[in-house]
């Protein structure tokens, strides 16, 4: 059976469940919250070692063949103008289609939500360089910045390295068939995640006033991750490129996006779609997954600008300036490539933060969306994971590392 097609049974299972369950039996929401992360956990449980040995080798091979660099730049074009694209244009839809405004509700104590950087940077280059890998599976820029030295090191004198890098090769391909495994059985534990989504639903449903901002990411959400980014697949390619195909190759990802809320869940079933569906070589879907989910967050961002727009017109009945619209797209730009230290409530982060630098007094608004937070987030990490899963196929195709794959060989 089809990963894609297991992810998404368990998911309905986990749906059904979470809508029959009694919501005021604390014991049973209490272990539904519990199983949920032992889900999460589970499906990070592989990423470090599996992207980190390969993202080593990646760099290696791309630094003797010359390629490293022509593959970064693409990369970075690609995050850069899809950032500015998928931001844009969710702002412009909210703008034509405007929300119900929402009342404003804003709970007596403001949370304390920042980006942390300075902290974010200290963390990249600590005082022991192996501390580096020591981590809880969240933070893991540092855990890349140690790939990437070691990957360059082995370049110095093949003569000592290549029985190293033979070792680190072999590491690489023995974790990624243990990511296989964990991949395979995931659809089990979709069933936990897909019951704390529903349980959380309902209850974000029941306030009325979210309704139409619901919908209106729902039906953007999806448009965007299925009809728009495909498209320009299309276009990248011309008349031998077949989106569909790809788009039907980031079905799992997208999937498990949706449901986790968590970008670096979703990492080890990237690195295999990237491989076995969109036949993009490990030597750059590794360089472009770690960029991509770790610097292109534009669906989140995407999700907080839209976000924001809705709780200026909550809060006042004025009109948004054209001057204040560059402003969220900008902040929201830069916000989208600050959020690797927080691979979960991307969205939410990306909002509050929006909504501080925004300032003009809105600097709580935020707090207004938090029963939704969870839909936020969710949205947001869907077209996050579309965006890593369609952009690094881009990458490969354009820098010619990567191999066309038969529809009925995908996983």
């Amino acid at each position: 059976m089809k990963v894609w097609i297991k992810l998404l049974i368990g998911s309905i299972l986990g749906l059904i469940l979470g809508l029959v369950v009694p919501q005021d039996n604390t014991t049973i929401m209490k272990a539904i919250d519990w199983l949920a992360q032992v889900a999460l956990q589970i499906g990070r449980y592989t990423l470090v070692p599996t992207l980190g040995f390969s993202l080593v080798i990646a760099i290696y091979e791309l630094r003797q063949d010359k390629h490293m660099w022509p593959v970064v730049f693409r990369t970075v074009g690609i995050i850069i103008g899809s950032s500015l694209f998928i931001i844009g244009s969710g702002m412009l839809v909210t703008l034509m289609f405007p929300p119900a405004r929402i009342p404003i509700l804003i709970e007596s104590q403001k949370e304390s939500i920042s980006l942390d950087i300075g902290q974010g940077i200290l963390q990249l280059l600590p005082s022991n360089m192996l501390s580096g890998l020591v981590s809880d599976g969240t933070y893991l820029l540092p855990v890349w910045i140690f790939a990437i030295f070691l990957g360059a090191g082995f370049s110095y004198d093949r003569v000592y390295t290549k029985p190293v890098i033979s070792f680190v090769d072999s590491l690489s391909r023995i974790f990624y068939y243990i990511a296989i495994f964990f991949s395979e059985i995931l659809g089990i534990f979709m069933i936990c995640l897909g019951a704390f989504w529903a349980v959380r639903f309902q209850g974000a449903l029941k306030a009325q006033v979210f309704r139409d901002i619901i919908v209106l990411l729902a039906i953007y959400g999806f448009l965007l991750s299925f009809v728009i980014l495909p498209l320009f697949l299309y276009f990248l390619g011309g008349k031998r490129s077949n989106p569909w195909k790809q788009l039907y190759g980031a079905l799992g990802p997208a999937i498990a996006g949706l449901f986790s809320g968590d970008i670096n869940f979703t990492l080890p079933l990237l690195v295999r779609h990237a491989k076995e569906n969109h036949g993009v070589q490990r030597r750059s879907n590794a360089v472009s997954l770690v960029l991509f989910s770790t610097f292109a967050r534009a669906g989140s961002a995407m999700v907080a600008a839209m976000s924001i727009i809705v709780i200026i017109k909550s809060y006042s009945s004025l009109g948004i300036s054209a001057g204040d619209l560059f402003i969220i797209l900008l902040f929201s730009a830069i916000i989208s490539a600050l959020l690797p230290r927080h691979p979960g409530n991307g969205a939410y982060i990306a909002l509050a933060v929006l909504c501080g630098w925004y300032g003009k007094g809105f600097e709580a608004g935020y707090l207004i969306l938090k029963p939704i937070a969870f839909y936020l987030v969710a949205i947001g990490t869907m077209i996050d994971a579309m965006v890593a899963s369609l952009g690094t196929y881009a990458v490969g195709y354009l820098s010619g590392f990567q191999q066309e794959k038969e529809t009925r060989h995908f996983i």
